[in-house]
């Protein structure tokens, strides 16, 4: 006699005192049939390679055939214990492996074994990290693991690293103005929503400040920050004190300091762009600020250098300048016109020289691009926005031409004293030789105090504006 006998979960067929099959109700069922067939896909055989050399930054491993880009081990012995380390594949030679370590290689042996995770090794995945609105107001490493000592949800959405580019022609036009809350940015280089800016800058010339104010008062729904490769002071300093807790609550901050493998600055700046991409794709708008662009190119210059790729321009080999528009080409408007990412990225010019190669090449692909000045930072000048060496190269397209028209004139008188500054100040200037001169002369203060502003004020762009036509238009008038 066959009788079924349920406990919970658990159902019994049992024939004549003995049990035939056992079965689990329900959800508890579809877990077991999930995780046996998962099971049964499984080889039961593990392939190794060996460590057979370790030369700088990179490791060389045999016996083992793994895709670039993807992830293995390598042995390392820990106080007694053999712990890994988590390395990528960066290139290959013949037979052999080039391997990234993603942190220290310390008490790693020659003969170590290397090998992956994946039994299946016809099959590559790519990496799969957190993105998504759980992610909001929090602080995370390029690995995606919280920073801020708090864990991230448990059912965060996650996405692969790599996203496939969009095509140009489908690209949404950038027609809306995005407003930063900086009023020389509004009303003398207006940004438009899906717009890739460069900021342009030395070292100590308020280039965090800048960014700072913008992440709290730009117009967008979320803020991505991105922070590679700068000093781990730095880092908190711009979350506790430039971006405050009003701007993190609707951001997200991805941080790979200098300290850490360059490797995971590369991935650090991936992953700010993929969480930027995600957002975009739900139709939220979405400001990218990425800091800096030159740390990112240093980290590639870095690896590829240590694969033995030659150097070319300032040490920077070719593949520097392949890697710059694949990424900055990952950010602007969506194909839907629903979403949009609007990235400014900063790029720090060494001794101030504007045709270092990274600022060249990031001046060619971004869509305008801001220098901040040190003599105006020295002089107690911010933001030192270099009015005259900035543009925004959409402008006129999201502008009224009567507006464009009072930005114009602002940037000519402006500059007109600016080339005659030395001539006014040893007093060799006549009155009435140059009416644009003169009206320049009478200006001057006031367009100094309208290019300055506090880092705690706030300026919309409406008001940008009307601040801007109260300067000029009595000029026009005549």
């Amino acid at each position: 006699m066959l009788v079924s006998i349920t406990i919970g979960k658990l159902c019994l067929a049992v024939y004549k005192g003995i049990i035939i099959n056992v079965k689990y109700s329900s959800s508890w069922s579809d877990k077991i049939n999930q995780a046996t067939q998962k099971l049964e896909s499984l080889s039961l055989i593990r392939q190794y390679g060996r460590l057979v050399k370790a030369s700088g930054l990179v490791l060389e491993a045999i016996g083992l055939k793994l895709p670039l880009g993807s992830n293995c081990l390598v042995e390392r012995q820990t106080e007694g214990r053999i712990e890994p380390v988590e390395c990528e594949v960066v290139g290959f030679n013949d037979q052999t492996l080039y391997l990234m370590p993603f942190e220290s290689t310390d008490g790693i042996l020659l003969g170590a074994r290397v090998y992956t995770e994946q039994y299946d090794l016809t099959h590559f995945s790519h990496k799969v990290l957190p993105v998504g609105i759980g992610l909001l107001g929090r602080v995370v490493d390029a690995m995606g693991k919280p920073l801020d000592g708090k864990p991230l949800p448990e059912h965060i959405e996650h996405a692969g690293l790599a996203s496939k580019s969009l095509n140009p022609l489908q690209r949404t036009p950038i027609h809306q103005v995005l407003d930063v809350g900086v009023r020389a940015i509004n009303a003398l280089l207006t940004i438009g929503q899906g717009q890739r800016m460069g900021l342009f800058a030395g070292s100590g010339v308020g280039k965090s400040v800048l960014l700072g104010m913008m992440a709290r008062y730009t117009q967008a729904d979320i803020i991505v920050v991105g922070l590679i490769g700068e000093r781990g002071r730095e880092v908190k300093d711009f979350i506790e004190n430039i971006l405050g807790e009003e701007g993190l609550a609707r951001a997200v901050v991805v941080a790979a300091p200098a300290d850490v493998s360059p490797l995971l600055r590369l991935q650090g700046a991936a992953y700010a762009t993929r969480i930027a991409e995600s957002f975009r794709d739900q139709g939220f708008n979405v400001l990218l600020i990425m800091d800096s662009l030159t740390r990112y190119a240093m980290a590639q210059r870095e690896i590829a250098l240590a694969i033995g790729e030659p150097p070319a321009t300032k040490g920077y080999p070719p593949s520097v300048f392949a890697k710059l528009p694949a990424l900055v080409e990952r950010a602007g408007n969506d194909d839907s016109g629903k979403g949009a990412i609007t990235a400014f990225y900063t790029v720090l010019t060494e001794g101030d020289d504007q045709q270092d190669p990274i600022a060249d090449s990031a001046r060619a692909i971004l869509d305008g691009h801001i220098v901040l000045s040190r003599a105006l930072a020295e002089s107690g000048h911010y933001p030192a926005i270099d009015i005259e060496a900035s543009i925004s190269r959409v402008m006129t397209e999201l502008t009224a031409p009567e507006d464009e028209k009072k930005s114009r004139l602002f940037k000519q008188l402006f500059s007109s004293f600016q080339r005659n500054r030395d001539l006014i100040n040893v007093g060799a200037y006549v009155a009435g030789t140059d009416p644009l001169l003169d009206k320049a002369i009478t200006l001057y203060p006031t367009m100094q105090k309208f290019l300055q502003q506090g880092i705690d004020e706030h300026c919309s762009y409406q008001d940008a504006y009307q601040q801007l036509a109260a300067i000029v238009e009595p000029q026009l008038a005549r």
